[in-house]
């Protein structure tokens, strides 16, 4: 079996700063919402061992990929780009079947940065989440994907963006991003 990606403080900020919250206030936390967190964690231990749930899902692609974990550990920069790309895009099994279906993977903004997290194998989706809504397309590429160093020195890019080496990386392995204009 593939070794899939995992961080031990995926769905803990929430639930974390709710008990906090409890306490500061004197209140008994809810044992339905503390339960409704740990249903989401066993809900993804489920999934990592399900066949069905493996198929055609970038997620678990990203998450059993050695090379591409390593990149996203290795790199913060790296990290928040392929974060970025997966926001407000729509992706394609580089297939035939998946395409003549028209299947597509997606990710919410939150869901996104969750998917980093585990392939970092620390913090939550909060440590990614809208980490690129100060980006402007100011000081990137003239085709608005390639990032330039910013006055902190990072290459973190607008939610939606897809920088050549992501989706270069994304096609290596399988996946293609697919365009959802509307006509």
């Amino acid at each position: 079996m593939k070794k899939i990606a995992k961080s031990p403080d995926r769905n803990t900020f929430q639930k974390n700063n709710y008990l906090e919250r409890c306490k500061k206030e004197g209140k008994e936390p809810s044992q339905d919402y503390l339960d409704m967190w740990d249903n989401w964690k066993q809900k993804d231990n489920d999934n990592l061992v399900n066949p069905e749930w493996q198929k055609n899902n970038m997620e678990f692609d990203m998450r059993s990929c050695d090379w591409i974990c390593k990149k996203v550990k290795e790199s913060e920069n790296y990290a928040q780009n392929l974060y970025a790309a997966m926001c407000n895009n729509e992706f394609q099994k580089l297939e035939v079947i998946p395409i003549l279906k028209e299947e597509r993977w997606s990710a919410s903004w939150r869901y996104s940065g969750g998917i980093i997290a585990d392939m970092r194998e620390e913090g939550d989706y909060i440590d990614w989440y809208c980490s690129g809504i100060g980006s402007t397309e100011e000081g990137y590429g003239l085709d608005g994907h390639q990032p330039t160093l910013d006055e902190d020195g990072r290459t973190y890019v607008s939610e939606s963006v897809i920088t050549d080496e992501i989706r270069e990386d994304l096609k290596k392995l399988g996946w293609i991003p697919v365009d959802c204009e509307e006509d």
